[in-house]
């Protein structure tokens, strides 16, 4: 892929249209072109910048006042023959409104939360790093090895835990990003089950475990602790899933 053809993807890509292939071979290219990097970084600092409520306006109240006066001095001063085409435009005025609304309720209420739509991302990373086989960055079963890798990387540091004696052990973590940010992904397993932990600094208040309906089926659990916001996915069963995160939270505490 050379760069003309990663550029004219990488909208596409933000918007999470393209197939996995094409996103493998267009991360590729990322990765190794500085250029296209920059594009890619640009283009997700833009989409960040239109989610900013800094973009809405309340119109000032002496517009809004002048709006309301002129309206009222072409109701006082229109003549009586001119009411029937004014009751025609307004009537059908109405119409067009009430349209607009039922397709702005529709949109609103059956698009995805902002909530859903990070579930979505979620589980495209946990996709994405099993299909690249890049699950870990840093290998290792060491929590005392893994959390100090991560220094000088990420601006926040992850509470990373062992949990081999639940029978959920540490075998890594590596970098990821979600949400427009870098976040960390730490790696457990379970049998054959890979779990993706992805953290990141949120100003959350502390709240208990929950679990979303699967995804492509992938389960996720959701939860707040220590000013971290902690997302758990996997193809495990919802029950085994909970069970980590229950053994991940108690994790230290004092029996």
């Amino acid at each position: 892929m050379n760069c003309q053809q990663a550029k004219s993807l990488i909208e596409p890509y933000a918007d999470g249209e393209l197939d996995a292939a094409a996103i493998l071979e267009l991360e590729k290219h990322i990765h190794d072109c500085p250029a296209c990097a920059v594009a890619w970084r640009q283009v997700q600092g833009l989409k960040q910048a239109l989610k900013q409520d800094t973009l809405f306006f309340n119109a000032p109240k002496e517009l809004r006042r002048k709006v309301k006066a002129e309206l009222h001095s072409q109701f006082a001063t229109g003549s009586r023959w001119s009411f029937p085409n004014w009751n025609w435009l307004t009537a059908a005025t109405t119409g067009v409104a009430a349209v607009c609304l039922a397709l702005l309720l529709t949109v609103t209420l059956t698009g995805p939360s902002a909530q859903q739509q990070l579930a979505q991302e979620i589980v495209s990373s946990h996709i994405r790093s099993l299909m690249a086989s890049h699950v870990l960055d840093v290998v290792s079963t060491d929590q005392h090895t893994v959390k100090p890798w991560f220094n000088g990387k990420l601006d926040f540091s992850p509470p990373v835990k062992d949990l081999a004696a639940e029978d959920f052990p540490l075998i890594g973590g590596r970098l990821d990003y979600l949400g427009g940010r870098s976040v960390a992904a730490l790696v457990f397993q379970r049998h054959k089950h890979l779990i993706n932990l992805f953290i990141w600094p949120a100003q959350e208040n502390r709240s208990q475990p929950t679990a979303f309906a699967p995804i492509q089926g992938y389960h996720l659990v959701h939860w707040s602790e220590a000013d971290m916001a902690c997302w758990a996915v996997s193809d495990l069963n919802e029950k085994e899933l909970m069970e980590f995160v229950q053994d991940y939270e108690t994790e230290g505490i004092p029996k």
